[in-house]
Protein backbone atom coordinates (compact mmCIF):
# COMPACT_ATOMS: atom_id res chain seq x y z
CA UNK A 1 0.00 0.00 0.00
CA UNK A 2 1.23 3.49 -0.78
CA UNK A 3 2.44 5.32 2.23
CA UNK A 4 1.53 8.41 1.48
CA UNK A 5 -2.45 7.02 0.83
CA UNK A 6 -1.54 5.36 4.84
CA UNK A 7 -0.57 8.49 6.11
CA UNK A 8 -3.56 10.59 4.55
CA UNK A 9 -6.21 7.64 5.75
CA UNK A 10 -4.53 8.17 9.25
CA UNK A 11 -5.20 11.57 8.96
CA UNK A 12 -8.44 11.16 8.17
CA UNK A 13 -9.38 8.38 11.03
CA UNK A 14 -10.57 9.60 14.17
CA UNK A 15 -10.28 6.38 15.83
CA UNK A 16 -6.89 6.29 14.26
CA UNK A 17 -5.75 9.58 15.67
CA UNK A 18 -7.34 10.38 19.25
CA UNK A 19 -6.34 6.21 19.75
CA UNK A 20 -2.50 7.04 18.71
CA UNK A 21 -2.18 10.90 20.90
CA UNK A 22 -4.06 9.55 23.55
CA UNK A 23 -1.28 6.27 23.38
CA UNK A 24 1.95 8.69 22.93
CA UNK A 25 0.59 11.06 26.25
CA UNK A 26 0.43 7.91 28.11
CA UNK A 27 3.64 6.31 27.07
CA UNK A 28 5.19 9.34 27.93
CA UNK A 29 4.17 9.64 31.43
CA UNK A 30 5.16 6.66 31.85
CA UNK A 31 8.88 6.79 30.45
CA UNK A 32 9.05 10.66 31.74
CA UNK A 33 7.21 10.83 35.06
CA UNK A 34 9.22 9.01 36.81
CA UNK A 35 12.19 11.75 36.41
CA UNK A 36 9.45 14.47 38.39
CA UNK A 37 8.12 11.99 41.30
CA UNK A 38 10.10 12.94 44.82
CA UNK A 39 8.49 10.19 46.54
CA UNK A 40 8.95 6.21 46.81
CA UNK A 41 6.13 4.29 45.39
CA UNK A 42 6.85 1.45 48.62
CA UNK A 43 7.77 3.66 50.81
CA UNK A 44 5.64 4.00 53.68
CA UNK A 45 5.01 7.05 55.61
CA UNK A 46 2.21 6.60 58.70
CA UNK A 47 1.90 10.14 59.44
CA UNK A 48 0.86 10.72 56.25
CA UNK A 49 -2.45 8.90 55.57
CA UNK A 50 -5.07 9.15 53.34
CA UNK A 51 -3.91 13.09 52.67
CA UNK A 52 -6.49 14.74 50.09
CA UNK A 53 -5.18 15.48 46.55
CA UNK A 54 -3.43 18.57 46.41
CA UNK A 55 -2.87 19.00 42.23
CA UNK A 56 0.01 21.14 41.78
CA UNK A 57 -0.87 23.49 44.66
CA UNK A 58 2.56 22.93 46.32
CA UNK A 59 4.23 21.58 43.18
CA UNK A 60 6.10 18.50 42.14
CA UNK A 61 6.80 18.27 45.94
CA UNK A 62 3.48 17.72 46.60
CA UNK A 63 1.10 15.00 46.61
CA UNK A 64 -0.57 15.54 43.61
CA UNK A 65 -3.26 12.71 43.97
CA UNK A 66 -3.64 12.52 47.65
CA UNK A 67 -2.02 9.48 49.76
CA UNK A 68 -3.11 6.14 50.32
CA UNK A 69 -3.82 3.90 53.44
CA UNK A 70 -0.03 3.78 54.22
CA UNK A 71 1.02 7.34 53.23
CA UNK A 72 2.10 6.30 50.21
CA UNK A 73 1.98 9.29 47.30
CA UNK A 74 -0.35 8.05 44.95
CA UNK A 75 0.79 9.71 41.82
CA UNK A 76 3.94 7.99 42.55
CA UNK A 77 2.60 4.90 42.22
CA UNK A 78 0.31 5.75 39.61
CA UNK A 79 3.26 6.45 37.37
CA UNK A 80 5.22 3.14 38.11
CA UNK A 81 2.36 1.36 38.00
CA UNK A 82 1.44 2.66 34.26
CA UNK A 83 6.02 1.13 33.54
CA UNK A 84 4.47 -1.90 34.71
CA UNK A 85 1.35 -1.98 33.01
CA UNK A 86 2.97 -1.34 29.68
CA UNK A 87 6.25 -3.16 29.63
CA UNK A 88 3.92 -6.30 30.81
CA UNK A 89 2.31 -6.02 27.91
CA UNK A 90 4.97 -5.29 25.67
CA UNK A 91 6.72 -8.29 26.20
CA UNK A 92 3.17 -10.60 25.99
CA UNK A 93 1.48 -9.20 23.19
CA UNK A 94 5.23 -9.08 21.26
CA UNK A 95 6.25 -13.21 22.63
CA UNK A 96 2.21 -13.80 21.65
CA UNK A 97 2.42 -12.64 18.21
CA UNK A 98 5.76 -14.22 17.62
CA UNK A 99 4.78 -17.91 19.14
CA UNK A 100 1.64 -17.82 17.89
CA UNK A 101 2.49 -16.27 13.96
CA UNK A 102 4.93 -19.51 13.88
CA UNK A 103 2.77 -21.82 15.01
CA UNK A 104 0.18 -20.92 12.77
CA UNK A 105 2.60 -20.79 9.59
CA UNK A 106 3.50 -23.87 9.98
CA UNK A 107 0.26 -25.56 10.56
CA UNK A 108 -1.01 -22.99 7.20
CA UNK A 109 1.75 -24.24 5.20
CA UNK A 110 2.34 -27.96 6.32
CA UNK A 111 -1.00 -29.16 6.97
CA UNK A 112 -1.58 -33.19 7.75
CA UNK A 113 -0.71 -34.08 11.31
CA UNK A 114 1.24 -30.73 12.72
CA UNK A 115 -1.95 -28.99 11.51
CA UNK A 116 -4.12 -31.05 13.07
CA UNK A 117 -2.06 -31.54 16.71
CA UNK A 118 -1.69 -27.69 16.31
CA UNK A 119 -4.98 -26.60 16.10
CA UNK A 120 -6.61 -28.91 18.35
CA UNK A 121 -4.09 -27.22 20.77
CA UNK A 122 -5.99 -24.42 20.03
CA UNK A 123 -9.09 -25.64 20.66
CA UNK A 124 -8.26 -26.66 23.99
CA UNK A 125 -7.26 -23.84 24.80
CA UNK A 126 -10.22 -21.87 22.98
CA UNK A 127 -12.79 -23.87 25.59
CA UNK A 128 -11.41 -22.18 28.70
CA UNK A 129 -11.65 -18.55 29.10
CA UNK A 130 -8.77 -16.69 29.43
CA UNK A 131 -8.96 -15.26 32.91
CA UNK A 132 -10.09 -18.79 33.93
CA UNK A 133 -7.24 -20.26 32.32
CA UNK A 134 -4.94 -17.56 33.99
CA UNK A 135 -6.20 -18.39 37.41
CA UNK A 136 -5.57 -22.09 37.48
CA UNK A 137 -1.85 -21.65 35.76
CA UNK A 138 -1.54 -19.06 38.68
CA UNK A 139 -2.90 -21.29 41.27
CA UNK A 140 -0.05 -23.73 39.97
CA UNK A 141 3.33 -21.59 39.21
CA UNK A 142 2.96 -19.07 42.17
CA UNK A 143 2.57 -15.04 42.11
CA UNK A 144 5.41 -13.11 40.67
CA UNK A 145 5.92 -10.97 37.27
CA UNK A 146 7.48 -13.76 35.15
CA UNK A 147 4.76 -15.97 35.92
CA UNK A 148 2.41 -13.10 35.10
CA UNK A 149 4.07 -12.66 31.81
CA UNK A 150 3.82 -16.48 30.94
CA UNK A 151 0.20 -16.82 32.43
CA UNK A 152 -0.12 -13.81 29.50
CA UNK A 153 1.69 -15.48 26.98
CA UNK A 154 -0.21 -19.00 27.33
CA UNK A 155 -3.39 -17.58 27.10
CA UNK A 156 -2.87 -14.98 23.98
CA UNK A 157 -1.06 -16.93 21.30
CA UNK A 158 -3.74 -18.52 20.39
CA UNK A 159 -5.90 -15.62 17.89
CA UNK A 160 -2.33 -14.78 16.25
CA UNK A 161 -2.13 -18.95 15.41
CA UNK A 162 -6.08 -19.22 13.99
CA UNK A 163 -5.30 -15.39 12.33
CA UNK A 164 -1.98 -16.76 10.74
CA UNK A 165 -2.98 -20.02 9.75
CA UNK A 166 -5.63 -19.16 8.02
CA UNK A 167 -4.20 -16.22 6.33
CA UNK A 168 -1.33 -18.82 5.05
CA UNK A 169 -3.84 -21.27 3.63
CA UNK A 170 -4.78 -18.69 0.86
CA UNK A 171 -2.15 -16.83 0.42
CA UNK A 172 0.42 -20.54 0.03
CA UNK A 173 -2.13 -21.05 -3.23
CA UNK A 174 -0.87 -18.29 -5.11
CA UNK A 175 1.65 -18.54 -7.93
CA UNK A 176 4.21 -16.76 -6.26
CA UNK A 177 4.94 -19.63 -3.76
CA UNK A 178 4.43 -22.37 -6.60
CA UNK A 179 6.97 -20.44 -8.24
CA UNK A 180 9.58 -21.23 -5.29
CA UNK A 181 8.74 -24.71 -5.06
CA UNK A 182 9.92 -25.28 -8.81
CA UNK A 183 12.66 -23.43 -7.98
CA UNK A 184 14.20 -25.27 -5.35
CA UNK A 185 13.10 -23.07 -2.54
CA UNK A 186 13.43 -24.97 1.23
CA UNK A 187 9.71 -24.91 3.24
CA UNK A 188 11.53 -23.02 5.76
CA UNK A 189 12.48 -20.22 2.82
CA UNK A 190 8.61 -20.16 1.54
CA UNK A 191 7.45 -19.35 4.84
CA UNK A 192 9.35 -16.86 6.44
CA UNK A 193 10.52 -14.94 3.28
CA UNK A 194 7.18 -15.59 0.87
CA UNK A 195 4.34 -16.07 2.55
CA UNK A 196 4.92 -14.34 5.62
CA UNK A 197 5.85 -10.41 4.57
CA UNK A 198 2.08 -11.25 2.43
CA UNK A 199 -0.02 -11.77 6.20
CA UNK A 200 1.58 -9.31 8.45
CA UNK A 201 -1.13 -6.01 7.80
CA UNK A 202 -3.55 -8.08 9.40
CA UNK A 203 -0.93 -9.40 12.04
CA UNK A 204 -0.48 -5.69 13.04
CA UNK A 205 -3.93 -5.02 13.09
CA UNK A 206 -4.31 -7.77 15.87
CA UNK A 207 -1.62 -6.76 18.08
CA UNK A 208 -3.10 -3.04 17.97
CA UNK A 209 -6.29 -4.41 19.02
CA UNK A 210 -5.23 -7.16 21.67
CA UNK A 211 -2.53 -4.49 23.59
CA UNK A 212 -5.44 -2.77 25.88
CA UNK A 213 -7.10 -6.50 26.14
CA UNK A 214 -3.62 -7.60 27.92
CA UNK A 215 -3.46 -4.84 30.04
CA UNK A 216 -6.85 -5.31 31.04
CA UNK A 217 -6.40 -9.13 31.65
CA UNK A 218 -3.09 -8.06 33.96
CA UNK A 219 -4.88 -5.93 35.96
CA UNK A 220 -7.51 -8.23 36.45
CA UNK A 221 -5.14 -10.70 37.91
CA UNK A 222 -3.47 -8.23 40.05
CA UNK A 223 -6.87 -7.10 41.25
CA UNK A 224 -7.40 -10.37 42.53
CA UNK A 225 -3.50 -10.47 43.83
CA UNK A 226 -2.77 -13.17 41.30
CA UNK A 227 -0.41 -10.72 39.18
CA UNK A 228 1.76 -7.70 40.81
CA UNK A 229 1.56 -8.03 44.34
CA UNK A 230 2.12 -5.45 46.41
CA UNK A 231 3.71 -3.30 47.80
CA UNK A 232 4.91 -3.21 44.22
CA UNK A 233 2.13 -0.70 42.15
CA UNK A 234 -0.36 -1.74 39.95
CA UNK A 235 -3.15 -0.12 38.49
CA UNK A 236 -5.12 -3.63 39.11
CA UNK A 237 -3.70 -3.82 42.85
CA UNK A 238 -4.01 -0.12 43.51
CA UNK A 239 -7.56 -0.76 42.55
CA UNK A 240 -7.94 -3.78 44.89
CA UNK A 241 -6.58 -1.69 47.60
CA UNK A 242 -8.58 1.55 47.44
CA UNK A 243 -12.22 -0.21 47.12
CA UNK A 244 -11.98 -0.36 50.98
CA UNK A 245 -12.04 2.96 51.14
CA UNK A 246 -13.94 3.79 48.45
CA UNK A 247 -17.04 6.07 50.38
CA UNK A 248 -14.71 7.70 52.45
CA UNK A 249 -11.39 8.23 50.14
CA UNK A 250 -12.44 7.73 46.68
CA UNK A 251 -9.72 9.18 44.66
CA UNK A 252 -7.85 5.81 45.81
CA UNK A 253 -9.42 3.74 43.43
CA UNK A 254 -10.89 6.15 41.33
CA UNK A 255 -8.19 7.78 39.96
CA UNK A 256 -6.33 4.14 39.10
CA UNK A 257 -9.31 3.14 37.54
CA UNK A 258 -9.85 6.57 35.69
CA UNK A 259 -6.09 5.60 34.42
CA UNK A 260 -6.86 1.74 33.62
CA UNK A 261 -9.81 2.71 31.55
CA UNK A 262 -8.54 5.88 29.43
CA UNK A 263 -5.66 3.25 28.81
CA UNK A 264 -8.01 0.66 27.81
CA UNK A 265 -10.01 2.76 25.75
CA UNK A 266 -6.79 4.44 23.72
CA UNK A 267 -5.48 1.12 22.56
CA UNK A 268 -8.64 -0.06 21.74
CA UNK A 269 -9.41 3.12 19.84
CA UNK A 270 -5.64 2.94 18.24
CA UNK A 271 -6.84 -0.92 17.27
CA UNK A 272 -9.76 0.34 15.11
CA UNK A 273 -8.07 3.25 13.59
CA UNK A 274 -4.84 0.66 12.32
CA UNK A 275 -8.01 -1.40 11.14
CA UNK A 276 -9.52 1.32 9.32
CA UNK A 277 -6.19 2.54 7.81
CA UNK A 278 -4.58 -0.87 6.86
CA UNK A 279 -7.63 -2.40 6.03
CA UNK A 280 -7.01 -3.26 2.24
CA UNK A 281 -10.72 -3.54 1.43
CA UNK A 282 -11.23 0.12 2.42
CA UNK A 283 -11.70 2.08 -0.49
Amino acid sequence: MNSKLIFKRMLHSKFFMIGFITCMLIVIFAVVGPSFVVYDAEKNSLTEQFLKPEWLSNGWQGHILGTDELGRDEFTRLVVGARYSLAIALVVTVCSAVLGTILGMIAGYLGGAADAIIMRMCDVFLSIPNLILSIAIIAVLGTSTTNLIIVLIISSWVQYCKLSRNNVLVTKKMEFVSASKCLGATNSHIIFKEIFPNITTQLIILVSQQFGNVILVEAALSFMNLGISPPTPSWGNMIAGGRTYLTTYPWLCVVPGMALMITVLAFNFLGDGVRDVLDPKRT
